[in-house]
């Protein structure tokens, strides 16, 4: 382990209980209270089926809605209902504070480096690989989103990259990513407290190719995520991709001859297939557009472009319900 002391979860032993119990059980049954009318844990398919690929450890593969509470919720989701803590990877860009890195280490957060030149780069995801290696060797579930950064725009796409760092190692990719057992999970917040911040960041990059985020800009969405109103919330946990994997190498043997960029590219396409497929659909009624107005108004931009701004804040909303839409339409 020691070759991971910089990036691990902290051994926590008792203190993980007692952490729950008096501090982070509290706060998340406050902020459901508060910020959520609703959070459910759902199902795309046999439940059972689900719930046996789960068992013994998985890799919970989700879209990125919010920074902090995308790992929370599922963390809440999993532990009431199976007693399931899962490990989460987060960036070392997030650690405002020197306290926020050792405390959600404590949390089981093992650390994904996000700086450095390219050598450094590779190094930091093979060591992130073995980490995470290690972690399932030991049958532990672990929680990666699909993405770096959250989608802004809604358009949830798994990163090749992500893969291609989880198997940097692997000499039979195919079977280094069975061996992870990951299984896609779709996040659904009814309204996403960030959209507003999401769309004048999009404004900003638009006026100014070389405008980037500061720390107190990921400081701010962390703190209106944690505590903006999100309505109704789903989880939707679906089966594990072996599944899919093992009937494309059934029905397409040559698969496993193909190049690794046209392996990744496939893996990739049954975890959005399966996110976009478990997309809850809501219907936000006629005040929509009231609420789409009013996040418009409380953008501050010197010269904010509301035609631009409202564009996009429908567009985040309507990319997971056209996704769905071509997801199901696929499986006819």
């Amino acid at each position: 382990m020691k070759q991971f002391r910089h990036i691990r979860a902290y051994y926590s032993g008792w203190i993980l209980p007692i952490v729950d119990f008096l501090i982070l059980w509290p706060i998340l049954l406050y902020m459901k209270r508060k910020t959520a009318t609703a959070l459910e844990l759902r199902f795309l398919g046999d439940k059972k089926a689900i719930e046996k690929d789960i068992r013994h450890g998985a890799f919970f593969m989700t879209n990125h809605r919010d920074i902090v509470m995308d790992a929370a919720w599922l963390t809440f989701l999993l532990r009431t209902r199976y007693f399931i803590h899962p490990f989460f990877g987060i960036g070392n860009n997030l650690f405002g504070k020197w306290w926020i890195e050792h405390l959600v280490r404590f949390l089981r957060a093992f650390v994904v480096i996000r700086n450095g030149g390219f050598r450094n780069q590779v190094t930091n995801a093979t060591t992130l690989s073995q980490y995470i290696r290690h972690l399932r060797k030991h049958h532990k579930s672990i929680w990666l989103a699909q993405r770096e950064g959250r989608a802004k725009d809604g358009n949830d796409i798994t990163q090749p990259g992500v893969l291609k760092m989880l198997t940097i190692e692997a000499h039979d990719f195919v079977e280094s990513i069975k061996e992870l057992n990951i299984c896609p999970v779709c996040i659904s917040y009814e309204y996403d407290p960030c959209d507003y911040l999401k769309a004048r960041e999009m404004q900003l990059k638009r006026d100014n190719s070389k405008w980037r985020k500061s720390r107190k800009d990921d400081l701010v969405s962390m703190a209106v995520g944690i505590k903006g109103h999100k309505g109704r919330i789903v989880y939707r946990l679906t089966p594990s991709i072996n599944h899919a994997i093992d009937k494309a190498l059934d029905n397409h043997p040559k698969l496993r001859e193909s190049s690794r960029n046209e392996q990744i590219q496939f893996v990739c396409d049954v975890v959005d297939h399966q996110i976009h497929s478990a997309e809850e659909i809501y219907d936000r009624g006629e005040k929509f557009d009231q609420y789409i107005q009013s996040r418009i108004d409380i953008i501050h931009l010197s010269q904010k472009d509301t035609d631009f701004l409202r564009e996009k804040l429908y567009e985040m909303y309507n990319n997971p319900v056209e996704n769905h839409k071509k997801a199901l339409a696929s499986e006819c």
